[in-house]
């Protein structure tokens, strides 16, 4: 519930300030590889933005054995760790996150990450000073397209729904936010293109984060409803 009349901006993190949706992209294909069950990377690719059981749906389909998920879940997790210290912000994402705080926006983390990939982002972002607060996985029940994460995190930051918007950078983020009738501004640095986040619903599309900074004063973040 909220506590007051603060603005705030959601962001994504994976894909829309930290680059590391190809190397979601590769640590899937390579665990259902070695499960036998190849998926190409282009059909991985656009289903990340998903939590890992709603893209495994999406993969494999809801009607398979789900037996082996949770070994899947630990291929993917020991596989994208390895990433984990040479992990890097998109451009000037630590930038934007400090220009919103800058202009009185309560900047909130809406990742629907793990818990225990949470502080390798952190770490890449190099941003706490400007970040109010961050979710994970654990916050919430389902995963995108589902809103449960932005549920928790308007819940944990005290904000509205109808002060913020959100930044992300897959239809899921999108559809996830539109859920709650929350704007969603749309990144293509996640590999998303402008005119699948436009279809989508995004309010509107840019580049990178160092591309939303640029436009920082006359975007939507700077004067959220």
């Amino acid at each position: 519930m909220a506590t007051d009349n603060q603005r705030g901006v959601l962001f994504d993190v994976d894909g829309t300030l930290v680059d590391t949706t190809y190397l979601h992209t590769v640590s899937w294909w390579e665990a259902l590889r070695q499960a036998d069950q190849p998926v190409p990377m282009a059909t991985i690719h656009r289903a990340i933005g998903m939590g890992s059981d709603k893209l495994l749906d999406h993969l494999l389909g809801p009607e398979r054995d789900r037996a082996a998920d949770g070994k899947l879940r630990d291929a993917h997790d020991s596989l994208y760790g390895e990433y984990w210290e040479r992990l890097v912000p998109l451009p000037r994402a630590a930038d934007l996150l400090r220009a919103c705080a800058a202009r009185g926006l309560r900047v909130v983390l809406a990742t629907s990450a793990a818990a225990h990939e949470v502080g390798a982002l952190r770490r890449a972002l190099d941003a706490d000073d400007a970040i109010t607060t961050v979710t994970c996985a654990a916050d919430a029940e389902q995963s995108k397209p589902a809103p449960d994460i932005l549920v928790a995190a308007l819940e944990q930051s005290g904000l509205d729904a109808s002060r913020v918007v959100f930044v992300g950078d897959s239809v899921w983020d999108v559809a996830a936010a539109g859920k709650l009738d929350i704007p969603c501004v749309g990144l293509t640095c996640g590999g998303t293109s402008r005119g699948e986040l436009a279809g989508a619903g995004a309010v509107a599309v840019y580049d990178d984060p160092a591309a939303l900074l640029e436009a920082l004063a006359d975007s939507s973040l700077a004067a959220p409803r």
